[in-house]
């Protein structure tokens, strides 16, 4: 007998959902990877954008700084608002924010319009912690583990990816097009996001903390700023150490504020779980290291011949070096994911910083070659895609349902933290070691900065060794969140496949 047609109404509507499901993952993975690729767009381009916009080398380099300090600023307010009903409008509007920078970058008249325009691109970059939120609600209890530690390695493979992609725009192309194609992407992205992605979320709606953001994002915004222009200022200039100081108080006035308000915008008291604190430590640290090897090898890679080493390799050729930070990302991935299954993320967090730490190491003593240096870039990715893939599944066993984005938004932030703190290290070690009136430091310079980054990847070893709570207290670390909540919050949290588990005294 044939089906009326108002019953195929319904059974259509659940076979488009079934659809969209499938695809939210890969969905997802591809808006994380859009936003990574887009944030690399600058360093290549820097000497390309300061002789078409006739403007200082460093001045050229505040396309970096204008994007690392949205990002830290939007970070945090983007994973409150995507600990809620407006999750999916976060994601849009970040986005959105994306496609106008790349619009308004690309056809800038003037080097002050293409500064607003990355930093609207910058806005983009707190959103891989609101994607990993959709995992966390969204995806089966038997995919929502891999596909978590899916997304956390898209900031590494987006920038091997995006690296050898800027140089050939560099080299081969005006540097407007790169800020079209980021508008390609970021368009596409957009349109998969309305399309895939669920409208809300099961967590109640909670009002903003505007006086915390206010006050952590200034915080940060100075430090950051201090880190990433200490040295064009100089290090002990009035200027880097009031950023230092000020940004230092209100991050302090910060904590206080966020330990006393019922809803802020960082429940810092998660912070005190020991699994949460070795993931944002090995985070900050772990950054340190990611991101002295990529200014490093892009440098060392790139030095005129005569100068006694280096390649005197072209932008293209150097992002091809870099390119094996995807391959080594991706391979991590998968044996993390094999790793996790039989031993658990606590001992496997920290086998990603001692490859690190063994890399930093390598480099330091033996880089004589391009096959070297290549290699060196496979194991950067490999230790960084280990470390990252574990980081959000530890704060995810730790942390309630409601605060998934935040807590997540705020390792990603200590994350560009530790880049900037291992940027100014190899800016601060390259200066020292280049002779007066010259241009190219000293080779031993490069090994000095290889040997105080290792340094940091190390102690983000002993970090993850350390920190991590023993299974018993691991399994009930939750708990205490978890009671201090109103009914409603706290039956919520109890919803979330095996990660919050229910108080039995309840």
């Amino acid at each position: 007998m044939a089906v009326p047609h108002a019953d195929r109404g319904p059974v259509k509507g659940r076979r488009s959902e079934t659809g969209r499901r499938r695809f939210l993952l890969p969905s997802l993975m591809f808006t994380a990877l859009t936003v990574s690729v887009v944030s690399t767009l600058g360093a290549p381009m820097v000497p390309t954008v300061a002789r078409e916009q006739h403007v200082s080398l460093s001045a050229a380099q505040w396309m970096l700084t204008a994007t690392l300090l949205a990002g830290a600023v939007a970070g945090p307010v983007l994973g409150r608002l995507g600990d809620g009903p407006r999750r999916r409008g976060a994601i849009q509007g970040a986005l959105a924010s994306v496609l106008a920078g790349s619009v308004l970058a690309a056809a800038a008249p003037g080097f002050a319009w293409l500064l607003v325009g990355r930093v609207l691109q910058g806005v983009g970059m707190g959103l891989l912690p609101l994607a990993i939120s959709v995992a966390r609600e969204h995806l089966p209890a038997d995919r929502m583990r891999s596909g978590i530690a899916s997304l956390s390695v898209t900031t590494s493979v987006g920038a091997g990816i995006g690296y050898p992609l800027t140089g050939v725009i560099a080299q081969h192309l005006d540097y407007r097009a790169g800020f079209w194609f980021a508008a390609l992407l970021s368009g596409l992205a957009l349109v998969v996001v309305g399309w895939v992605v669920p409208v809300g979320s099961s967590n109640p709606r909670r009002p903003l903390d505007v006086t915390g953001a206010a006050l952590l994002c200034s915080g940060l915004a100075l430090i950051l700023l201090a880190l990433s222009q200490g040295m064009a200022w100089g290090p002990a200039s009035a200027a880097t150490l009031g950023c230092l100081g000020g940004g230092t108080v209100v991050l302090v006035v910060w904590a206080v504020q966020a330990l006393r308000t019922p809803s802020p915008l960082v429940d810092i008291r998660l912070v005190r779980n020991r699994a949460v604190l070795a993931a944002n430590a090995t985070a900050l640290l772990t950054g340190i290291g990611m991101f002295g090897v990529l200014s490093l090898v892009n440098l060392y890679t790139q030095v005129p011949s005569g100068s006694g080493y280096g390649f005197d390799l072209s932008l293209t050729a150097t992002g091809l070096v870099l390119l094996p930070i995807s391959l080594g990302s991706l391979t991590a991935n998968r044996a993390a994911s094999a790793l996790v299954s039989r031993f658990g993320p606590y001992k496997v967090l920290p086998v990603g910083s001692l490859v690190v730490t063994a890399d930093l190491l390598m480099l330091a003593l033996w880089r004589d070659h391009v096959a070297v240096l290549a290699l060196g870039t496979f194991l950067l990715g490999a230790g960084v895609g280990a470390a990252y893939a574990v980081m959000p599944l530890l704060i995810v066993r730790h942390v309630p349902p409601s605060e998934t984005a935040s807590a997540t938004s705020f390792n990603q932030v200590l994350r560009t933290v530790g880049g900037s703190v291992g940027s100014a290290a190899v800016s601060a070690v390259l200066l020292a070691h280049t002779p007066a009136g010259g241009n190219v430091p000293e080779g031993s310079a490069y090994t000095t900065a290889l040997l105080v980054t290792a340094g940091a990847a190390f102690l983000g070893f002993v970090v993850a060794v350390v920190l991590p709570p023993g299974r018993r207290s691991a399994a009930a670390a939750v708990e205490p969140v978890v009671t201090r909540r109103p009914a409603r919050q706290a039956r919520t949290a109890e919803v979330t496949s095996g990660i919050v588990r229910r108080d039995p005294r309840r």
